[in-house]
C-alpha cells in the first residue's frame, strides 16, 4: 500500500480511537465495541465453528502405549486445566499483560503503534490483544479457506487490521477470557514444527502442559514471536534464552513470580529434552507395530463414517484429531515378530506373515512379518527387507499365499452342512480318480487324480475326525466330491476368505462346480482371513469381521461409532462344534468321542501344556508354501511361509516344523494369564448320526472298504 494512503486511513484510526480515549476508563471499552462491533459482519465459519486441524494419535490395546500420529501439523487439542498455571501466566506475560483488564482491543497499544506506523509508513510496532491473535491464527489455518482467503488473514494493511479488531470484540462477545486463552494455547505456532502447547511441551522438553516448569513455561512463551529464531533446537540458543529471561522479568512485573524466583529461574540453563512425535505408518514405534499400522490405515478408509471417499476419510484421519485405541497386543505382537524372525531373518527373500485374532469380536491382536516397513531402497536390487506391501494381511498388489490342507475346514463344514456326519467313512487310496478334468501334473489320463504326500501313513479307511487329522488328501477330494466343489468355495467366502488373485476370483464366480483342487488350498490366501476363518468355528458359527480397533474418540472426547464388532452368524452352533472336534485331532488332542488316531501337528498340545486347542496344517505343492493355524476358545493365529515375490521359491517341507512352533508362541503369549476354556462338544447325532449307540463302544470297521455316507 502506498504510504500516502497508509497515512490517510492511519489518520482515521487514530481519530476514532484519540476520541474514545478521552473517555472515561470504564466507559473506554464500551465504546470501541460499539464503534467496531457495529460495522461487524456476521462472523466467518472459522470463527463461529472452529475447526482447527489436529493430530490424530494411534495408541496400543493399553491406551497408554502411543505407536504413532497422523498430522499435517503436528498439534493436540487440551483443556484450559490441563495446562500448568505457570505456563497461562507466561504466556500472557510474553504477549499480552493486560490481556484480563482490557477488552477485545487494547485502545492504548493501538494508538500507540497507529502512530508509530501511519508516521513512518510502515508496521514498525504492533498492537494485537491475544483475542486478535486468535483470530489471525484461526483465520490462517481454517482448513475451509481457499489460500487467498488464508493470506488475506496476514496481510500487511490497515484494513486487515480493523477487520481483525472487529473479529476480535464479536469473539469477546461470544466466549470468555479463559476459553480464549484456551483456544489460542492451542492453535498457536511455537516453532520447530510443534502447534499448540501440547505439541511445544512434548517436542523441546519432552513432556505435557500440565508439568511445565517455570523455566521452561517462560521459554515456550517467549517463542511466539518469533518462532525461528527464538528455536533453541534448530536456532539460536542464545537468544531463546535472552527471550525466555524477557518473559521472566515480564512475569515479575506483572506480579506473577517473584522478583527472586524470576532471577533463580534466570540462572538455570535451558535443559532442553527434545523429541519428535512419530508421524504415520512408516514412523510408527515399536517398529514392529508398522505392519499393523498400515492394516489400520486401509481398514479407516473403508469406514463411511469418516468420509465419503478414501481420500476424505484419510484427511480426516490427519487433521481431525481422534484417539484411536488400537487392538493391537503389544506384548503378542512383539512375539509374533520374535517368531517369525526366527524362522526367516530380515534378510531372507522368504517371509513368514503372522497374524492373531480374538474369536467373538474379530479383534486382531497381531500382525507381524519379518520385512522392514519402509520406504528404504533395498541393496542389489532386491525386493526385500524394505518394503510397505501388506504382506500379512493383503491388499493392493498382495494377493496372497497358497494355504493347502488348510482349506479342507470348508470342504468339512461344507458335507457337515449338507448332512454328512463326523464319522463319514471313506477307503482313501494313494491315488484318487475324480469327475473333473485335468491336463495338469495330477492328471491320470485327463482327469483329475489328487494324491497322498504319504500314503503308508494316510491311505486307508478315513473319517473327518482321521482324515482331517492325518490331512489325508484323496478322503477331502472325495468329500468335495460329494458335496460340490461350488459349496467349498461358498463355504469360504462365507467364512471371510477373500480371493485378492483375479484368477481365484473369476474362478469362484464361474467355474466353482470344477475346483476340485480347492480343497488343497491352491487359492491365494493371507494369515488374517486365514486365522480369522478359524476364529469362526471357535466361535459357534458366528463370523466377527476383522477390526483392528477397540476404541475412537474425536476431538472433543466424543465416542465414535465404529469400533464395536460387526459380528453375524455364519453357521450352525453345533456344525461349527463339530469342526472343532475334527480340528483337534491334527494337534495331538482326541476330541470329544476319542476319534483321533494321529495328527500332522502333535506337538502343539504339549507346547500348549494340554490346554484344549485345535488347528491344521498345510503344504501347497511342492512344498511351495508351508502354513499353520491354530486356535483356542480365547485366540485363533495363522502363518504362512512362502517368498512373497516369487511363488515358486518353494520354502521346503522342513521349514514346517518351525512355521508349527512360531504359531504356538504367539498362542501360547495371547493365552497368558487368561483362564483354561475348552470347547463344546458338539452333540452325537452330528458326530454320528443315528448309527451310534452309547452302550457299545464305536466299531472301527472298513465296512467292506466302501464309503459309509450320511443319508
Amino acid at each position: 500500500m502506498a504510504k500516502w494512503a497508509r497515512l490517510a486511513i492511519g489518520a482515521g484510526v487514530i481519530g476514532l480511537l484519540v476520541a474514545a480515549a478521552a473517555l472515561p476508563s470504564g466507559l473506554l471499552a464500551g465504546f470501541v465495541a460499539t464503534r467496531v462491533a457495529l460495522a461487524t459482519t456476521d462472523l466467518p465459519v472459522a470463527l463461529a465453528q472452529p475447526s482447527v486441524p489436529q493430530a490424530s494419535r494411534l495408541y496400543a490395546a493399553d491406551g497408554k502405549t502411543l505407536i504413532t500420529t497422523f498430522a499435517d501439523l503436528n498439534r493436540t487439542n487440551v483443556t484450559l486445566d490441563a495446562v500448568a498455571p505457570i505456563m497461562r501466566q507466561a504466556i500472557v506475560a510474553a504477549e499480552d499483560t493486560r490481556f484480563y483488564q482490557h477488552g477485545a482491543v487494547d485502545v492504548r497499544s493501538v494508538l500507540r503503534a497507529a502512530v508509530a506506523n501511519g508516521s513512518s509508513g510502515q508496521t514498525e510496532q504492533g498492537a494485537s490483544t491475544l483475542t486478535m491473535q486468535y483470530v489471525r491464527n484461526v483465520l490462517k489455518t481454517d482448513p475451509r479457506a481457499t489460500k487467498e482467503e488464508r493470506e488475506a488473514a496476514t496481510a500487511d494493511d490497515f484494513g486487515r487490521k480493523i477487520q481483525e479488531m472487529r473479529y476480535a470484540v464479536a469473539v469477546e462477545h461470544a466466549i470468555s477470557k479463559d476459553e480464549i486463552l484456551s483456544r489460542y494455547l492451542n492453535i498457536v505456532y511455537f516453532g520447530a514444527g510443534a502447534y499448540g502447547i501440547a505439541a511445544a511441551a512434548q517436542t523441546y522438553f519432552s513432556t505435557t502442559p500440565d508439568k511445565l516448569t517455570l523455566p521452561q513455561a517462560a521459554l515456550i512463551a517467549g517463542l511466539v514471536q518469533s518462532p525461528d529464531q527464538y528455536d533453541p533446537i534448530h536456532g539460536d540458543k542464545a537468544a531463546a534464552q535472552g527471550r525466555r529471561d524477557y518473559v521472566l522479568d515480564s512475569l515479575a512485573k506483572a506480579g506473577g513470580i517473584s522478583a527472586a524466583d524470576a532471577t533463580k529461574a534466570k540462572s538455570q540453563p535451558l535443559e532442553l529434552k527434545p523429541s519428535t512425535v512419530p508421524n504415520g505408518c512408516t514412523a510408527a514405534q515399536p517398529a514392529d507395530s508398522r505392519y499393523f499400522c498400515d492394516y489400520f490405515v486401509s481398514w479407516w478408509q473403508q469406514q463411511q463414517a469418516f468420509g465419503d471417499n478414501a481420500q476424505q476419510r484419510l484427511a480426516a484421519l490427519r487433521d481431525g484429531g481422534y484417539r484411536v485405541v488400537l487392538s493391537m497386543d503389544p506384548k503378542v505382537q512383539a512375539t509374533a515378530t520374535e517368531a517369525a524372525t526366527k524362522v526367516y531373518d530380515y534378510d531372507s527373500s522368504k517371509a513368514l506373515p503372522i497374524a492373531a485374532v480374538q474369536p467373538g469380536t474379530g479383534r486382531v491382536l497381531a500382525l507381524a512379518v519379518n520385512r522392514h516397513y519402509s520406504l528404504a531402497k533395498n541393496p542389489g536390487g532386491r525386493d526385500y527387507p524394505n518394503t510397505v506391501d501388506q504382506l500379512v494381511a493383503g491388499g493392493a498388489s498382495v494377493t496372497g499365499y497358497q494355504a493347502g490342507s488348510t482349506f479342507k475346514l470348508f470342504t468339512m463344514l461344507a458335507a457337515l452342512e449338507a448332512g454328512y456326519t463326523l464319522d463319514t467313512g471313506f477307503d482313501a487310496p494313494a491315488r484318487l480318480r475324480t469327475q473333473w478334468a485335468d491336463s495338469g501334473p495330477a492328471s491320470c489320463g485327463g482327469a483329475y487324480c489328487p494324491a497322498n504326500d504319504n500314503p503308508s501313513w494316510m491311505d486307508g479307511y478315513r473319517t473327518m475326525w482321521t482324515g482331517f487329522g492325518r490331512s489325508v488328501n484323496t478322503y477331502f477330494v472325495w468329500l468335495e466330491e460329494q458335496v460340490g466343489a461350488a459349496k467349498a468355495v461358498e463355504m469360504a467366502q462365507r467364512l471371510g476368505i477373500t480371493f485378492r488373485a483375479k484368477a481365484d476370483a473369476d474362478r469362484a464366480k464361474t467355474d466353482a462346480d470344477d475346483w476340485g483342487s480347492f480343497t488343497l488350498g491352491v487359492a491365494d490366501t493371507t494369515p488374517l482371513d486365514l486365522a480369522n476363518a478359524y476364529a469362526t468355528i471357535a466361535n459357534d458359527g458366528t463370523y466377527c469381521a476383522p477390526l483392528p480397533v477397540k476404541g475412537i474418540t474425536d476431538a472433543s472426547g466424543k465416542t465414535v461409532p465404529g469400533a464395536d464388532p460387526s459380528c453375524h452368524k455364519v453357521l450352525d452352533p453345533d456344525i461349527a462344534r463339530a469342526a472343532v472336534d475334527a480340528a483337534r485331532c491334527p494337534v495331538g488332542q482326541s476330541g470329544a468321542f476319542g476319534q483321533c488316531d494321529g495328527g500332522t501337528a502333535e506337538q502343539v498340545s504339549t507346547m500348549l501344556d494340554g490346554r484344549p486347542v485345535a488347528g491344521k496344517t498345510g503344504s501347497a505343492e511342492g512344498n511351495a508354501t508351508e502354513s499353520f493355524v491354530g486356535f483356542t476358545p480365547q485366540v485363533a493365529a495363522a502363518g504362512i511361509a512362502a517368498n512373497p515375490a516369487h511363488p515358486a521359491d518353494g520354502v521346503g517341507g522342513a521349514v514346517q516344523v518351525q512355521v508349527i512352533a512360531a504359531v504356538t508362541d504367539v498362542l501360547k503369549q495371547a493365552l497368558a494369564g487368561q483362564p483354561q476354556k475348552g470347547f463344546t462338544a458338539p452333540s452325537q447325532s452330528q458326530a454320528f448320526g443315528n448309527r451310534w449307540n452309547p452302550a457299545v463302544p464305536w466299531p472301527h470297521d472298513r465296512n467292506g472298504g466302501q464309503a459309509r455316507r450320511a443319508p
